[in-house]
């Protein structure tokens, strides 16, 4: 395999108290956001949940000339809308999707509470022109600039239901990898990889809640993402480690987990950096519609990189480590108790060849 960097001396294991202090310092301060902005009298939620998880509308506006995506948002935050969520059709050109969320009621605008969004929506497109009136089409009115052709409207029960789903989706793929990895490799390397899963997914949840970024069902897409992309990484040097343990008895665990990491860092910089160019690009000109899907893929791939290093590894080598030490206070108990183990009972045989 190309490699670009050979003969990489660092002290990984070393440097994973600084690491864990940095991820420390970041999971406090999304606590402190989540809990502040939560029980402040008058503040945010903890986190800024999209129209998928908090219920709103869906207005889809059929358009003569359809503008563009910045003029329609323009005008809905003119309108008091400031966090829509806008995607084109895929399958027709001129009509727009236009996500809401909850608005509550709002007598002076629209006297209906269920149809607020609607009435804000309305308002909002009112300024490129009439809309087509009563049962008259689109083509049918000439003097008319657009046409809202459909209204579906999310309940915030269903919105419950997606959360609670979305989490259950998380927690067991949480489950099915610590399974894998336990039975493939060793359990402390399953605990160590599902923690740093777990870091993975708690930091970028700390920047949505620090940033108030939106969060909607392809930011959930994103952390299923981040799973995965985390725990390869993780199986990765722990398969490296198990190769030098069968290679290198003399070297301390310590020396080869740092082997391990030096040994496959020429991979880790060449696929996590173009997995990171490519989120990178997502941020820059993805647009408003993957703004929050970007936005998870570019904190968690850097988080992902280097927690397999500061905390993956780590856990699972101090763990491999206590538990060796557990097994030698058990002998040393044993032999002071004046226990026998079961091979000191044994004697050694002389086998004597036999003279037939």
């Amino acid at each position: 395999m190309f490699e670009f960097f050979t003969n990489i001396h660092v002290d990984w294991m070393g440097l994973r108290k600084p690491l864990i202090a940095v991820s420390i310092v970041i999971l406090l301060a999304g606590l402190i956001s989540a809990v502040g902005r939560q029980f402040t009298e008058g503040g945010t939620d903890a986190f800024n949940l999209g129209v998928d998880f908090q219920g709103g509308t869906v207005v889809t506006a059929k358009f003569r000339q359809k503008p563009n995506t910045d003029d329609i948002r323009a005008a809905l935050q003119n309108a008091g809308i400031s966090d829509a969520i806008i995607q084109d059709s895929t399958d027709k050109q001129d009509e727009v999707l236009i996500k809401v969320p909850n608005l509550g009621a709002r007598p002076d605008v629209c006297p209906n509470a269920d149809e607020a969004g609607r009435c804000f929506v309305k308002a909002a497109l009112d300024t490129f022109g009439k809309e087509a009136e009563g049962a008259a089409q689109l083509p049918d009115d000439e003097s008319a600039a657009y046409k809202i052709v459909g209204t579906d409207a999310v309940g915030p029960v269903a919105g419950a239901q997606l959360r609670n789903q979305a989490v259950i989706a998380t927690l067991l793929g949480l489950v099915g990898i610590l399974l894998f990895i336990a039975f493939r490799y060793d359990w402390t390397y399953a605990a160590g990889a599902v923690i740093a899963v777990f870091h993975d997914v708690l930091i970028t949840l700390a920047f949505f809640s620090v940033f108030q970024w939106e969060i909607s069902l392809t930011v959930l897409a994103a952390l299923l993402t981040l799973v995965g992309f985390s725990v390869n990484d993780s199986i990765v040097i722990f398969d490296r480690i198990r190769e030098n343990l069968t290679l290198h008895r003399d070297k301390s665990l310590y020396q080869l987990t740092n082997d391990s990491i030096n040994q496959t860092m020429s991979r880790t910089i060449v696929t996590n950096g173009l997995v990171f160019l490519s989120v990178l690009a997502l941020v820059l000109f993805g647009g408003e519609v993957l703004r929050g899907f970007s936005l998870a893929l570019f904190v968690g791939s850097i988080t992902g990189t280097y927690s397999t290093i500061a905390i993956a590894s780590p856990i699972a080598i101090w763990w491999q480590d206590k538990l060796g030490a557990a097994k030698v206070r058990e002998v040393q108990i044993a032999s002071q108790s004046g226990e026998k183990m079961a091979s000191a009972s044994r004697r050694s045989v002389t086998r004597r060849p036999v003279t037939r």
